[in-house]
């Protein structure tokens, strides 16, 4: 009987399925150089008054702080082939940060596990969250096709990413993983850096 109501117990605690994004998106300035990159679709105010978004900064989460020098991934790589160890994350100055890069994308993993994070919205462009595009780690402004560190670890997991550019292929995705769930909205989203002060 006992086992029977640590079951229910167990069922109780499962975590809702949630969204995860990247605190820029929402207005939180973690960016390098200490803006936000806030998107005004309406959608995103909707989940997160449904308790479905988990906002995270990876660059913030690995304690490189705000603002910070701008980092790119060697050669424009895609950031498998920084989980992988064949290239490298650099910033401007040529100060290697690869470390940092995975420690923040492992722990947004983590993190995003732990609250049920079922697919995630992140910031394109960037060597953390790019989705489509990544810098071509020349620092001149110029994108190539590919993805940052932290979605490819995501990936990885299993979790579905998105950019910010693809609110449409998001919310259809959502759409289904809830079907598939019979899932409800919770209490409040949740959103871990405060702001540039937080490492």
């Amino acid at each position: 009987m006992a086992d029977q109501h640590d079951d229910d117990r167990e069922e109780a605690v499962a975590p809702p399925l949630r969204i995860g994004i990247s605190a820029c998106l929402m207005g939180v300035p973690v960016r390098f150089d200490g803006r936000d990159a806030a998107v005004g679709d309406p959608r995103l105010q909707d989940w997160l008054k449904a308790g479905r978004l988990v906002a995270l900064c990876p660059e913030q989460l690995a304690g490189l702080g705000t603002p910070r020098p701008r980092a790119e991934i060697q050669g424009g790589q895609p950031g498998v082939a920084v989980l992988l160890g064949r290239a490298q994350a650099l910033t401007e100055h040529g100060q290697v940060v690869t470390g940092a890069f995975l420690r923040g994308a492992r722990t947004c993993r983590d993190r995003f596990e732990e609250l049920g994070v079922r697919l995630a919205i992140l910031k394109d462009g960037s060597p953390s969250c790019g989705v489509q595009q990544v810098h071509d780690g020349r620092f001149l402004g110029q994108r190539v096709p590919g993805e940052g560190v932290t979605t490819a670890c995501l990936r990885a997991a299993g979790i579905e990413v998105f950019s910010e550019h693809q609110l449409d292929e998001a919310e259809r995705c959502l759409g289904e993983l809830l079907a598939a769930s019979a899932d409800a909205p919770v209490g409040g989203g949740a959103f871990e850096p405060a702001g540039p002060g937080r490492p």
